[in-house]
């Protein structure tokens, strides 16, 4: 809506996981290095975590954009299946056949093992990425963890890397998934951006955007932007989406303190009828 406005060829705050908009923050770097050695050094078990917003799904997504062919990708989001289910999506997303054959564990198994087994004598690695593990259920843990057993004499076959929320962390700690814990060898847990990358994380997103300097923020609105998002880089997306609005609406270049705190105040509010900026705007026949 306001992208022409600003002179922008996007939203450049949209809440989508584009791998292009990964803003790499120190940490953020290290999270991406520690999946490309766990991957290369095939490590077999890889775990992610991070509060809601932290951009482990952009990560993620900017982890497979650079696998070149050498690699081939399972991607799971829906991580509700039962270990059945688990099995069928991991052949189906290897573009394993699977017409004509028995619908067993051992037969899925099978199938995937001789996948692998092709595909390390090809010299590839291969990897499945499940996000949201952390609602993964113990029983597809465990058939993940008998997964881990495809393996030559000296390396794995297939890779797993599990992106979750915190609770994974706890999940896994359980004396039950003690056998699974054990094996996994990297691990990394994302945190909020600190006060010193927010305006860099605002800046790299504009850029990416296609901002010609026709949008500024104002120094004093960061530390507002900061009081609000505490770092979480979806609820700075948020916020900014919130203010570039506003500041169409108003016929505003510049974004200052005065305009996050409307935003803020806009997001805040709980009576959806008179209080927000939406409904003021629409009073106003700004939107319709």
């Amino acid at each position: 809506m306001y992208s022409s406005h600003f002179k922008l060829k996007e939203n450049p705050f949209s809440l989508t996981p584009d791998p292009k908009y990964l803003f790499l923050s120190r940490q953020h770097r290290e999270a991406l290095n520690h999946l490309i050695y766990g991957i290369k050094e095939k490590k077999g078990f890889i775990v992610i975590t991070g509060g809601i917003g932290t951009g482990k799904t952009t990560l993620s997504r900017a982890l497979l954009s650079r696998m070149d062919s050498s690699v081939e990708t399972a991607l799971i989001f829906n991580s509700y299946l039962s270990d059945m289910e688990l099995l069928e999506v991991i052949n189906q997303e290897f573009r394993i056949a699977l017409t004509g054959i028995e619908r067993t564990k051992r037969r899925y198994i099978d199938a995937l093992n001789a996948f692998l087994t092709e595909n390390y004598r090809a010299g590839k690695n291969a990897v499945v990425l499940i996000d949201e593990a952390q609602n993964l259920s113990r029983n597809v843990l465990e058939q993940l963890r008998m997964l881990s057993n495809l393996e030559t004499e000296t390396e794995k076959l297939l890779q797993i890397i599990l992106v979750g929320q915190p609770e994974l962390r706890d999940l896994l700690e359980q004396p039950s998934l003690r056998q699974l814990n054990e094996r996994i060898s990297v691990r990394y847990h994302l945190d909020e951006l600190s006060k010193d990358d927010v305006p860099d994380y605002v800046g790299h997103r504009l850029a990416v955007a296609g901002d010609r300097r026709h949008l500024t923020f104002a120094g004093d609105a960061f530390g507002k932007i900061c009081d609000f998002s505490k770092g979480n880089p979806r609820r700075i997306n948020i916020l900014c989406d919130r203010a570039l609005l506003i500041a169409y609406a108003g016929n505003r270049h510049e974004i200052d303190r005065k305009v996050i705190k409307r935003a803020v105040q806009d997001l805040k509010a709980t009576d959806t009828k008179k209080g927000t900026f939406f409904a003021r705007a629409r009073r106003k026949g700004l939107f319709t």
